[in-house]
């Protein structure tokens, strides 16, 4: 590292306190829509947002490349590039490297070196270090974001990727030319920073792996959750509540196995008052899971959107402090903070309504793997045997009722 290069800050000096929007659109049948459509569902919220940030997930959008990770870069310099890329070439086969496709915007500057990568793990290399791909993959962005100085990873997913930066979203849509790109399921987020200054990486959505969260409110548990994070090997670099959320998800998800509602449950966990109203065998297992991932639960008012390959999930806070939305027209489940930006994108549609606090909006497509453990409660045993990562068979599962 050279003594003359400064460090890079990524963080401005000054901040704006305020709000944020967000919105996110799936259509159930897989079929694929252009980035135009959560760019206008964005574009009605532009007065949510203040410039400092805007962003987009979309999946099914590399089906050129269904089954290489698509690592998403942003660089501060050229050495940021080379120390990055010389990393990836340690572990990872890249079959392509490129920039990412941009455009000039008014309103857009000062970019970082945005590149994209499809890579694969080399030959033997899971083997040697006995771990699975997506361990693999999840410790090179840890790596990159806590090691590399002024490099950050905006997503590694497969068949997906991340688009954000600085500006309102609309800019930043036009910028990275999504109307170019064809999703079954996008994201976006407009961004009106309330804790940390506006910069590149700072913008939402945040990814790991096939998982990005949008999000709007303020995570007041950042603390105690980054440090829960830390034992099992996360490393949280950016300065952002909503960092933790999308390695929650991965770790209660893809790690532990636990079902989408228990892990909606311990993010936003019922009041003990309501806990202790519940029949006897919910009641147990709700104690249960608040016992085993109480530094996971997330305090403070919250909405957010937590896209995938297969969906995407919507959830409020436990009493609902931040707007949310849902519709539905035809195979399309549309979620916003606001109904306008739900007609920007369907007119007229078939149903809407208020999701409940703290419960989970779920659109599911069509034919795509469900990446996660299943539509079943588990017992308190199994919640043990999920955060202890233990082999042994738990008690049996107990199906959800209709």
């Amino acid at each position: 590292m050279s003594a003359t290069r400064p460090r890079y800050a990524e963080e401005a000096p000054f901040k704006i306190h305020g709000g944020c929007g967000l919105a996110g659109i799936c259509d159930e049948s897989g079929k694929p829509m252009s980035g135009e459509q959560i760019i206008l569902a964005m574009a009605v919220q532009r007065d949510r947002g203040n410039g400092l940030g805007g962003g987009f997930a979309g999946y099914g959008i590399y089906p050129e490349f269904p089954d290489h990770f698509a690592f998403h870069l942003m660089y501060h310099d050229e050495q940021a590039r080379e120390e990055t890329e010389a990393l990836l070439a340690e572990h990872c086969i890249v079959d392509l490297a490129e920039p990412m496709p941009t455009r000039p915007v008014k309103g857009i500057s000062d970019a970082p070196l945005l590149y994209r990568y499809f890579l694969k793990p080399l030959p033997g290399e899971l083997e040697r270090l006995e771990m699975s791909e997506e361990d693999l993959v999840v410790r090179l962005v840890m790596t990159i974001n806590a090691t590399v100085d002024g490099a950050f990873v905006a997503s590694s997913g497969k068949n997906m990727g991340v688009f954000k930066g600085v500006g309102f979203p609309e800019e930043i849509g036009h910028f990275y030319r999504l109307e170019e790109y064809e999703g079954h399921t996008w994201t976006g987020h407009n961004r009106f920073p309330t804790n940390t200054p506006g910069w590149w990486g700072g913008a939402h959505p945040f990814a790991l792996l096939d998982w990005t969260i949008v999000h709007n409110g303020e995570i007041s548990s950042y603390g105690i959750n980054s440090r829960y994070l830390e034992q099992f090997g996360y490393k949280c670099t950016l300065g952002t509540d909503t960092e933790v959320a999308a390695y929650l998800f991965d770790l209660m998800l893809r790690r532990h196995g636990l079902p989408l509602e228990l892990a909606c449950k311990a993010l936003a966990a019922p009041l003990w008052t309501e806990i202790d109203r519940m029949p006897e065998g919910e009641r147990e297992l709700m104690r249960s899971l608040r016992a085993v991932y109480g530094p996971a639960m997330l305090n403070g008012p919250f909405a957010i959107i937590l896209g995938f390959n297969g969906g995407m999930v919507a959830l409020n806070d436990r009493i609902k402090l931040r707007p949310l939305v849902a519709a539905r027209a035809g195979s399309v489940v549309i979620v916003a903070s606001e109904e306008a930006a739900i007609r920007a994108v369907a007119s007229e549609p078939d149903a809407v309504w208020m999701p409940k606090a703290g419960e989970p909006t779920v659109a599911r497509v069509a034919g795509m793997p469900w990446p996660i453990h299943g539509d079943l409660h588990l017992s308190p045993a199994e919640v043990s045997c999920a955060v202890l990562g233990t082999e042994d068979v738990c008690d049996e599962a107990v199906e959800v009722s209709a």
